[in-house]
């Protein structure tokens, strides 16, 4: 058993702290509920906060109750073995609270000599600020005792530290510097004379620490992308180290991830635990926070972002901000990402309204966003391609109409029913000025096209023809060469050549259809004129018929024909038979009707 006065530990028993000193205790702090029994001689000695408490009080056993305390009970046991002369350990994961529980207690200088409150703050120098790992740890622990370790300017030393070290090789913050080679075990962790440290083999490119900063709440978080933007960091660093971060934590980012290489990369495994997010803060805080750029994958997250965040139910105005940034990079959208499903109770699948204000602002915005530079998120988006170029709206966008000509053509080839009249109002979209060589030649083939427009397309392609013979003529320099033959340039002659034969073939082309005409209407001339022929050997027929009967003219002349024998019993044969004049009538009959068959089949 130690000898009374001389304190060799601290024991728990049930809810309180007790020290092995031997002594009864005259001074007991509670701290979150859970109370310590001390003694105040070695408090005050150390503390200002307790030898106040101590000086107002007259009590002989004084209890105190210290609210709010930094760090909570574990933190204050660090700080009473302190006091108490007892082996405390500094670490990076306590540096921060036990720094805020000094500062609370107000264990500075003047109470003792390299008390508490320098020896944390000299440690937090010495050892934190310059060791990446560190001040990771050192900032995540400190979300906490946030509001005193912003006093104590913890939190901007940390954040000024790691955004230094960003822009710095990660081999300097305190790992080995050979990278590469004999020190690098089966598992890529890099090793120092033979053992393995756990740190992991460092990226040559610029992502390397954007799963250490992950770690980190989201408060933070934004402080540290403010920090590093106001150090210089290229604008697309900072979204991609912002688009990691909220696919971590944003599950429903993860389908619009880009096509790139999603491989975790740090430069030390250190054992972390994922910060607690509310993903609304998050979503408000990440618009926030992304620049005014656009870029291919950038839209697609900016998408992934509106989706979840109509999911979640963000504030309006953070709903509103995202659409406005997707319509100001439209055209750099793909199909599968704008299907915006329709979350409430609507009649539609998607969002058409949604979509609709999005469209809306793509059209209403005077200011245009620059693409990244360099162009690292999006290798394959053009910084000066118009938006316009790639979206069926104005018609100014548009320098060919080729694409308009084959939906036209497409959609009278489904419709075959519709109207000259109707064929040619859908036709005024086309500005048949702005259709090239081939899709001229197609229109003036095409028999889907009504005549007018053909001959619109004939009108144009002749201007054409025209235009570019004057513009070789003019490009022509007669008098530099008077003795040598013309010689026009093989590309320009290559393209009259080429209009030459397009020409050619249409003329031909609507030679055959106005023949083609022209035979129609003389067929449909001469059916008439057959039925008029038809009608007249009727008439003709009949008449001849009644003239050529015998009793008939008998009757006319005033003579009585005697009948005979043979009248008054019918030949069987004529009863069944047809006469002989009835049966040239019957073939001529047939004669005329194989004739009108011909001339219909004709």
């Amino acid at each position: 058993m130690a000898p009374a006065g001389k304190v060799t530990g601290f024991h728990k028993e049930g809810s309180g702290w007790f020290c092995n000193a031997g002594l009864p205790s005259d001074i007991t702090v509670v701290v979150d509920g859970i109370q310590f029994h001390l003694h105040k001689f070695p408090l005050v000695s150390k503390c200002g906060k307790i030898a106040r408490i101590c000086e107002e009080s007259s009590e002989k056993t004084l209890i105190t109750v210290l609210e709010e305390f930094p760090g909570g009970p574990d933190t204050f046991l660090i700080a009473v073995k302190f006091c108490y002369g007892l082996r405390m350990e500094l670490t990076t994961r306590n540096i921060v609270t036990v720094y805020c529980a000094a500062d609370y207690l107000q264990m500075t200088d003047e109470y003792g000599e390299d008390n508490l409150l320098s020896k944390s703050e000299n440690f937090f120098h010495k050892n934190v600020l310059h060791n990446w790992k560190d001040c990771i740890l050192a900032l995540q622990s400190s979300d906490p005792v946030i509001a005193r370790a912003e006093k104590l300017q913890i939190i901007r030393k940390c954040l000024s530290a790691v955004s230094m070290m960003v822009c710095t090789d990660p081999s300097l913050f305190g790992w080995p510097m050979m990278m590469y080679g004999s020190l690098q075990s089966p598992g890529g962790s890099i090793l120092w004379n033979g053992i393995n440290t756990g740190a992991r083999i460092r990226s040559a490119e610029s992502d390397w620490w954007f799963e250490d900063i992950s770690y980190l709440s989201v408060g933070l978080f934004e402080r540290l992308i403010n920090t590093m933007e106001t150090r210089g960091i290229r604008p697309e660093i900072l979204v991609g180290a912002i688009m990691y971060y909220g696919r971590k934590y944003l599950p429903g980012l993860g389908r619009w991830k880009s096509g790139q290489s999603g491989k975790t990369r740090t430069v030390a495994s250190f054992s972390l635990t994922p910060a607690v997010v509310d993903q609304k803060v998050l979503i408000e805080t990440i618009e926030k926070l992304l620049p005014e750029k656009k870029g291919k994958s950038f839209c697609r997250f900016l998408l992934g972002l509106l989706r979840v965040a109509l999911i979640l139910g963000v504030s309006q105005m953070c709903k509103d901000s995202l659409e406005r940034r997707i319509g100001m990079q439209l055209e750099v959208a793909t199909l599968d990402s704008l299907l915006i499903p329709a979350y409430s109770d609507s009649d539609t699948l998607y969002d058409v309204d949604c979509m609709e204000r999005i469209i809306h602002h793509f059209m209403s915005s005077e200011t245009r966003i620059t693409s990244f530079s360099p162009p690292s998120l999006d290798p394959e988006t053009s910084p000066s391609s118009e938006p316009l170029r790639k979206e069926a709206l104005p018609e100014s966008s548009r320098p060919l109409h080729d694409g308009l000509y084959r939906a036209l053509d497409i959609y009278f080839k489904a419709h075959p029913w519709l109207s000259e009249k109707e064929k040619e109002e859908l036709c005024n979209i086309i500005d048949y000025q702005k259709l090239s060589i081939d899709a001229c030649a197609h229109a003036s083939q095409n028999a889907r096209l009504p005549l007018r427009v053909v001959l619109q397309v004939l009108f144009f392609e002749q201007m054409q023809l025209r235009t570019a013979l004057a513009g070789c003529l003019n490009a022509l320099d007669t008098e530099s060469a008077p003795a040598g033959p013309i010689t026009i340039p093989s590309e320009m002659a290559g393209q009259i050549l080429q209009r030459d034969g397009w020409i050619t073939v249409v003329r031909e082309n609507q030679v055959l259809r106005g023949d083609m005409e022209s035979m129609r209407s003389r067929v449909g001339e001469l059916e008439e004129e057959f039925i008029k022929i038809k009608q007249e050997m009727k008439k003709v027929t009949k008449s001849h018929s009644s003239l050529s009967s015998p009793r008939l003219v008998a009757r006319k002349i005033g003579c009585k024909l005697i009948p005979r024998s043979t009248d008054a019993q019918p030949d069987p044969v004529d009863s069944t038979g047809p006469t002989p004049r009835a049966s040239v009538e019957q073939a001529r009959r047939s004669h005329h009707s194989r004739h009108r068959k011909s001339f219909s089949l004709f």
